[in-house]
């Protein structure tokens, strides 16, 4: 397949780095002359300097005969007019842009995307998919990383596997036979930095960060055998009150359930917004490092705080004092992945990373054929994968003990029409089934012959 990478950035190099790793035909194009060198000198990939919506430009990386345009430049309109020249001068079938203004996303305006408007295919709001793994990460509290699966009936949860874990030094084998009932399977083990998936042999170690898949269903009792406690979070703060905190807010609003938020913004105008905006919740206007406005809200009985501001490290800094004034958890966004190791050392329980979750949500429309879902774990360095077993895949009608799957790879769970079951060794794939499988990177492609997937252009 023949792609073309408008933006060079952190997104669109790693969007490249995993299309080349599939033997992808990969063309990045950026204005900024280092961004595309770092590019071609790291990635198996064409480089283009220039303006991305420039004709000329994207005639000279390829775009007569590109499958694919992916526009993730720092722009709204860069990539929307990058999709209009994409689509009206050269073609290109299909076509996925990245956009941050809230106006552009708004439903009522949706009509603005057609094919006779602005073509554009996918529309990748990282704001949004921000918002929607903050949620995530509130609905696990005990979990540093969650994705949902299976039509939202089963949790990818990365968790950190304490001194007390009941279930330490027992070999993965010996799990399944104390626990048969339990659906819920170790996909993936981080030990001294290094992410693999495990064998039936590997045990667990404190200090390890385990990846377990699981039915909802099982997600107490999971938690539980592993030393974690499942709790209900009533009470939250937000500091930053701008597209991310608002949108988390809406959504806790609109739950069922009793959720109180309290939002802490430190621009008038974007807190008189969301002030507007928002129904039941309190928004305060100051410094969300103000250890006095954080008694205002209330941060001792809180039982959570989210710290979503567009700068790193205030969201640092922010999350430790909340936790010093005794706030159980804290969530923060870190742009950047290097300070992530801080993590740990500061006693910041989970951090979304906008970069992932964007990375993530155009790796999902890529892989367009029948895969449902895909999760970027870690720094690119695996990938929880979800598919629909097709009649011509390899695997289908077979147990899954007989299925050479690659050392990396791992099946989490199997949903047969709408039960979801822990996948074992003589359990049969049919055709219809929907597969979950951990797949380490470098084993990313054979997964997808395996899956017999095939990129959907229409």
């Amino acid at each position: 397949m023949k792609v073309i990478i408008c933006g060079a950035g952190q997104v669109g190099w790693q969007i490249a780095r995993h299309l080349s790793g599939e033997k992808n035909d990969v063309t990045v194009v950026d204005n900024n002359a280092e961004l595309v060198r770092r590019a071609t000198d790291t990635l198996d990939v064409q480089g283009i300097a220039g303006h991305a919506s420039y004709p000329d430009i994207l005639d000279r990386a390829g775009a007569r005969d590109a499958d694919m345009i992916i526009a993730a430049t720092h722009s709204d309109e860069v990539n929307m007019v990058t999709c209009q020249v994409a689509h009206s001068v050269f073609a290109i079938q299909r076509k996925i842009a990245r956009l941050r203004s809230q106006s552009y996303l708004d439903a009522i305006y949706s009509d603005l995307y057609r094919r006779d408007h602005m073509p554009i295919d996918v529309v990748i709001s990282p704001e949004r998919e921000v918002a929607e793994a903050a949620l995530q990460r509130l609905a696990a509290p005990a979990a540093f990383d969650t994705e949902s699966f299976l039509e939202g009936r089963a949790q990818l949860m990365g968790i950190t596997i304490d001194d007390d874990c009941p279930v330490v030094n027992t070999p993965l084998r010996q799990l399944t036979d104390l626990f048969s009932t339990l659906r819920a399977v170790v996909v993936g083990i981080r030990r001294d930095g290094v992410l693999f998936a495990p064998a039936a042999g590997d045990q667990i170690f404190p200090g390890d960060d385990a990846y377990l898949f699981t039915d909802n269903q099982d997600m107490t009792r999971t938690l539980e055998i592993f030393g974690k406690t499942h709790a209900k979070q009533e009470r939250i703060v937000v500091i930053g009150g701008g597209n991310v905190g608002l949108a988390v807010a809406e959504a806790l609003e609109k739950r069922t359930e009793r959720v109180r938020v309290k939002v802490i913004e430190n621009s008038r105008a974007v807190a008189e917004k969301a002030a507007d905006t928002l129904e039941r919740t309190i928004v305060l206007h100051g410094d969300g490092l103000d250890a006095a406005l954080l008694e205002e809200a209330s941060i001792r009985n809180a039982d959570a705080v989210l710290v979503v501001t567009d700068d790193d490290k205030t969201n640092l800094l922010g999350s430790v004092r909340a936790k010093a004034m005794g706030v159980p958890m804290a969530i923060c966004l870190i742009n950047d992945p290097t300070l992530v190791p801080l993590m740990g050392a500061l006693d910041i329980d989970a951090y979304i990373n906008p970069r992932a979750t964007t990375v993530s949500s155009i790796l999902r429309h890529i892989r367009h054929g029948r895969v449902r879902g895909v999760y970027s774990i870690g720094d690119a360095e695996a990938e929880m994968i979800e598919a629909q077993v097709l009649s011509t895949s390899p695997i289908a009608g077979r147990q899954i003990r007989d299925i050479d799957f690659p050392e990396g790879v791992l099946v989490g769970g199997v949903m047969k029409g709408d039960q979801v079951i822990r996948p074992r060794g003589t359990t049969r794939i049919e055709e219809g089934d929907v597969i979950a499988l951990f797949s380490m990177a470098a084993d990313v492609a054979e997964v997808e012959r395996l899956l017999q997937v095939s990129i959907d252009f229409f």
